[in-house]
C-alpha cells in the first residue's frame, strides 16, 4: 500500500491539473470501489472548482467550492493519470500516457483546463467519499490519525509521550496510524536503521520514565523526517503499483538501506553487520542486528 511519500507525490502531480480548476464533467464507470460511492457522486462534482488539494496521512483531499471535501484513498492497487493538453492560456500541459488497463479506469475526471484526471484501480482497494468540511474533523477515516511525522506537532516529546508504558515493539507502534500518520513497513524500517534503534526494541524505551523523550527518540524523529523528505525528492517507491501521475515509476527503492535487501551488507560505515529479515506482527521487518541497537 503506498504511505505517505507516495501519496504526497501523487498530490503535488495532480495539483497543476486540479488545483483552482473547475470539474467540467465527472464519469464513474462503477458503481463502487472499496465502498459504495454516493449515489449523487458526480452532480455533486461537476461545476464545482477545487479550491485546494491536499494530503491527511495516506488520503487527498480535494477542498471543494461547494464546501465539501472529496476525500480519495489509492488502496492497494490505485493510481492517477492526467492527460490530454489543456487549452487555457497559462495551463499546464499535459501529454502522459494513458493506462493500457481501460477496464480499471473507474473514475474519470474532466477537468475545465482540458486536463482528464482517471483513477484506474485493479484490485478497488481504492475509495472516494464526498464529506461537508463542516464536519471533516468527525470523520471516522480521519479523526483517529496522529499527527503528521513533517508537521510541526510531531518532535521527540510527542513521539515520546505516545510511546509512554507502551509494551508493543518499536516497530509496531511506529506503523500505528493513531501514533503518527503516513508511516508504513517501508519508511519505518528504513527510519529504524538510520536512528540505529533495534526494531524489536520496546517502544516505551525511546521515553523515560515520565514520558520525556531520550537520545532514540531524537534521533529517530529526525530519521523519519529525513527519510520522508528523501523519498519524496524520489518520487517514492515503485515496488509493484506505485506510478505517479506522469505515469513514471517512483525511483527510491534504488536507495533502500535495510527493506527487501536481506542478506546484504549493512551500508553503515564501518558496520560489519548483514541485514536479516523478522516478521512483526504479520509483516517483514529489515534491519541489521550489529548497528541497530
Amino acid at each position: 500500500m503506498p504511505e505517505l511519500p507516495e501519496v504526497e507525490t501523487v498530490r503535488r502531480g495532480l495539483q497543476g491539473a486540479m488545483e483552482g480548476v473547475r470539474f467540467r464533467k465527472v464519469e464513474a464507470h462503477r458503481r463502487d470501489l472499496r465502498w459504495p460511492l454516493p449515489k449523487d457522486f458526480a452532480a455533486r462534482l461537476e461545476g464545482q472548482t477545487v479550491e485546494g488539494l491536499g494530503r491527511r496521512a495516506k488520503y487527498l483531499l480535494a477542498d471543494l467550492s461547494s464546501g465539501d471535501v472529496l476525500l480519495m484513498h489509492l488502496g492497494m492497487s490505485g493510481s492517477f493519470r492526467v492527460f490530454n493538453g489543456g487549452s487555457e492560456k497559462g495551463t499546464a500541459k499535459y501529454h502522459h500516457e494513458r493506462s493500457q488497463h481501460l477496464a480499471h479506469d473507474h473514475v474519470v475526471f474532466h477537468m475545465a483546463n482540458g486536463a482528464i484526471v482517471t483513477f484506474n484501480d485493479p484490485r478497488r482497494f481504492g475509495s472516494m467519499k464526498i464529506i461537508a468540511r463542516a464536519r471533516l474533523d468527525q470523520e471516522p477515516l480521519l479523526r483517529a490519525l496522529g499527527p503528521e511525522p513533517l508537521g510541526n506537532e510531531f518532535d521527540a516529546a510527542m513521539l515520546a509521550r505516545a510511546c509512554k508504558g507502551k509494551r508493543t515493539s518499536l516497530k509496531a507502534a511506529l506503523s500505528d496510524q493513531k501514533i503518527v500518520a503516513g508511516l508504513g513497513n517501508i519508511y519505518v524500517c528504513e527510519a529504524l536503521h538510520r536512528a540505529r534503534v533495534s526494531p524489536k526494541r520496546l517502544a516505551s524505551t525511546i521515553a523515560t520514565r515520565s514520558g520525556q523523550p531520550n537520545e532514540r527518540a531524537e534521533r529517530l524523529v529526525e530519521a523519519i523526517r529525513a527519510v520522508l523528505a528523501d523519498a519524496i525528492a524520489a518520487g517514492g517507491s515503485s515496488l509493484r503499483d506505485h506510478r505517479r501521475t506522469d505515469g513514471e515509476i517512483g525511483l527510491f527503492q534504488h536507495n533502500f538501506r535495510v527493506y527487501d535487501r536481506e542478506g546484504a551488507a549493512c551500508p553503515t560505515p564501518a558496520c560489519t553487520g548483514t541485514v536479516k529479515r523478522i516478521v512483526q506482527t504479520g509483516r517483514s521487518t529489515f534491519f541489521c542486528p550489529v548497528c541497530q541497537r
